[in-house]
């Protein structure tokens, strides 16, 4: 049995199906967790969300910012972005299936000595502390009022935790630090206009994972979202973002040993002309 840890997916079925083969992937034996971001900016997002949720508890599921969008726009409260690549999923016969089912996905994941988000955690959270806070979020998610949830989630303000937020800034935050999340200061403010390379920070910036005494610091982080840092496998890190759906890699990484597998990639653009 293994576990293996898979960067984001955005709608390449393909190059999922590449990786799965190049690990050896028994759903009768092995466990799959993915980082976020399961679907868009790629052409199969219906097809790669019927296959994950097919592998029932086989597979595990954090929220990235692009499952987010997809969930906040079908509950009528996103604008379509030019990029935008989720219509099979709105016009799929088992639309209201799928979107349950994602909605239903935790933001944090912590077992085995790992935790996984699809971004990153303020410096001042402990592990703890974070799965309390992703428990919040879920509530909204999964509740009754999920659809006010949706109306109040875009926004990059508040961009900086404190304890005494309530309501929608409190969740903004939440959300915005663990599935947005590249740059923070020392004191944990957020940037979100730097995407790019760490050379590229804002003054007093850092990426999140280099914040000196950062409280998550001891258990190992996986997390995807940021394409331009690429593979970076530490003792206390494994970012898996390798950039699949611009023509680079979809990887993977056995927990147990930390080997890694990669699948090339072609650009979406090239998979639509070849479909």
């Amino acid at each position: 049995m293994a576990t293996y840890a898979i960067g984001d997916v955005q709608g390449c079925r393909d190059a999922l199906d590449a990786l799965l083969g190049e690990i050896g992937f028994s759903p009768a034996r092995d466990t799959l967790w993915f980082v976020g971001d399961l679907v868009n900016r790629g052409a199969q997002s219906a097809e790669v969300l019927r296959f994950v949720r097919s592998l029932g508890d086989r597979a595990v599921v954090v929220h990235g910012n692009h499952d987010l969008h997809l969930l906040a726009f079908a509950a009528g409260h996103a604008k379509a972005r030019a990029d935008d690549t989720f219509d099979d999923v709105l016009a799929a016969p088992d639309r209201d299936e799928l979107l349950d089912w994602l909605r239903a996905r935790p933001m944090i994941h912590v077992d085995g000595g790992y935790a996984m988000v699809h971004a990153g955690l303020l410096p001042a959270w402990s592990i703890d502390q974070a799965r309390s806070l992703a428990a919040e979020v879920e509530a909204a998610l999964r509740g009754p009022g999920h659809r006010d949830f949706f109306a109040q989630l875009y926004g990059s303000k508040p961009d900086a935790w404190r304890d005494d937020l309530r309501g929608a800034d409190r969740l903004r935050v939440i959300v915005n630090a663990m599935t947005r999340m590249r740059f923070c200061t020392a004191a944990g403010v957020m940037d979100f206009r730097v995407k790019g390379e760490i050379e590229k920070a804002l003054p007093g910036y850092l990426p999140w994972f280099d914040v000196p005494g950062r409280s998550s610091r001891g258990t190992p982080i996986i997390c995807g979202h940021w394409s331009a840092l690429g593979l970076r496998v530490t003792p206390d890190l494994l970012a898996l973002d390798t950039g699949c759906v611009w023509g680079g890699h979809l990887t993977a990484i056995r927990l147990e040993d930390r080997r890694v597998y990669q699948a090339t990639c072609a650009p979406a653009a090239d998979r639509a002309r070849a479909r």
